[in-house]
This record gives structure tokens, C-alpha cells and sequence, in this order.
């Protein structure tokens, strides 16, 4: 079956590089199933870079891609507010880029609309403080992902699931979450790419259960968060790397 005209959506972190290193073979993964027709749609979890340093990371990683083939939880988060209103972003410059295109005023403490967690590194006690006096003032609490860890070369690293679960123990209050795998990013995926094909990820409890609400197959790649195989599924295709993934869909090495 010919696989011109499909859409795969793909992760970032743990599947085509890790931190600022790319994953061997990924870079010409991607080409490969670009040559052969195959749209590519990346999305990510991590909402800490703007969209521009996205693409010119992609750049940097021999993936060159447009602004439309790429997917962030900071744009599903910021979908869930409406233009007008305001927020506060205990997160990244990506998640105040999204609340600004949507047209939602970003404050840097309450009282306020919303209060966006995502991930960041300079996450402190002082930005835990904003964000709980924001809520507990009324705000309603969205978050980004509620990923536990993020993967690096050197191992991992605490995520912005760790983050949210600070505020969440804090205010008392359950967060909607917009990333991977939950509805928010579902529907802006099917917005951008109408019918999916396949998806490919490194971590069965986000990319995996995407691809089950995408009512698709999924890609596990042994990259990333993920280093052993799990329990068969027919539905699951385990692979090393990117690079197997693609080369058995299209045969050939």
C-alpha cells in the first residue's frame, strides 16, 4: 500500500533529538518518508521555546520544517482560554507567545483568568507562590502536559508534570491539561492535518494513548523516556530508533 499522502505525527524530545543533540539517523528518517510523499506533523509536550526557536532548532537539526507542520502543548493550552481574557504563565517564553497570539493579556501575577503551568528551568519558589495566590484568588488552572520526566542525553530530567503537581498539591485544584494525550491537542491536530495515519513517540502514556484517540497505530521508539519493549500490542510497533520505523514502512534500510 502506497503511503503518499499520509500524515504521521511525530514527538521531538526522545524521537528526533534529545536536548540540542539529534538522535542518529532521525534527521534522514524524516527526509526519507518526506521523498516518498509522507506529510510530516510534529508535536510536542514541551512548551518552553516560541514557535520561531522551534523551526530554527529544526533547522539546526537537518529537519527543516514550516510554522504549519508544527504542533505545541503552549498552542492547545492557549486554545483553551478565550481572546480577552487574561493569564498568568508559570511556564516558558512558548507559552506566552501562544496566550498572546490567541489574544489573551499575559500578567506576571493575579488576579487573573487563568493560570498556564509548563515547563521551565527557572521554575522557583517565588513563581510556585504566584501561581497558588492566582489560583486561590479564582483562577482557573490549565497546564501544558503533565509529563512526570523530559529526556535528555545524559538522563532524565523532572518535567512540567512535576511542576503541576506543586500547584495542584498546593491550591487543592485539578488542572486541564492540553497536551499529548489529551483532547485540546487531539482536535488542534485534527484542525491542522484532517486524517492521520500514524504516530510515533517514545512514551506509550502520551504519544501511545494519543495515537489510540486518534484511533491510529503508534510507533514506540526505544529513544527517549523508553528504553524496554512492553507487553505485545497489536496496535504498538516497537522499534529502535526513527530511522527503523521508517525504513520498515518503506522498506529497505
Amino acid at each position: 500500500m502506497s503511503i503518499s499522502g499520509q500524515c504521521w505525527v511525530l514527538d521531538l524530545d526522545g524521537v528526533v533529538w534529545l536536548a540540542d543533540h539529534p538522535i542518529p539517523g532521525s534527521p534522514e528518517a524524516v527526509a526519507r518518508a518526506r521523498r516518498a510523499g509522507v506529510r510530516i506533523l510534529f508535536v510536542t509536550n514541551n512548551s518552553s521555546m516560541t514557535v520561531t526557536d522551534y523551526l530554527a532548532k529544526l533547522v539546526r537539526m537537518g529537519v527543516p520544517t514550516e510554522a504549519e507542520d508544527l504542533v505545541t502543548s503552549a498552542q492547545a493550552a492557549a486554545a483553551l482560554l478565550e481572546p480577552g481574557t487574561t493569564a498568568l504563565a508559570c511556564a516558558g517564553a512558548g507559552v506566552a507567545e501562544a496566550l498572546a497570539e490567541r489574544g489573551v493579556e499575559v500578567r506576571e501575577e493575579g488576579p487573573v483568568d487563568a493560570v498556564v503551568v509548563g515547563w521551565h528551568r527557572d521554575f522557583d519558589f517565588a513563581g510556585l507562590n504566584r501561581a497558588c495566590q492566582a489560583v486561590w484568588g479564582g483562577a482557573r488552572l490549565v497546564a501544558t502536559n503533565a509529563d512526570a520526566t523530559y529526556p535528555t542525553p545524559d538522563g532524565l530530567l523532572p518535567g512540567a508534570g512535576s511542576i503541576l503537581a506543586s500547584v495542584e498539591f498546593a491550591t487543592g485544584r485539578k488542572a486541564t491539561v492540553a497536551g499529548k494525550p489529551y483532547p485540546p491537542v487531539v482536535d488542534l491536530l485534527k484542525a491542522r492535518a484532517g486524517e492521520i495515519a500514524l504516530v510515533i513517540g517514545d512514551r506509550p502514556d502520551t504519544d501511545g494513548l494519543l495515537a489510540q484517540r486518534l484511533q491510529v497505530p503508534f510507533g514506540l521508539v526505544l529513544t527517549g523516556v523508553t528504553k524496554e519493549a512492553p507487553a505485545p500490542d497489536p496496535m504498538t510497533e516497537v522499534a529502535q530508533s526513527l530511522e527503523e520505523i521508517v525504513a520498515a514502512r518503506l522498506g529497505g534500510h
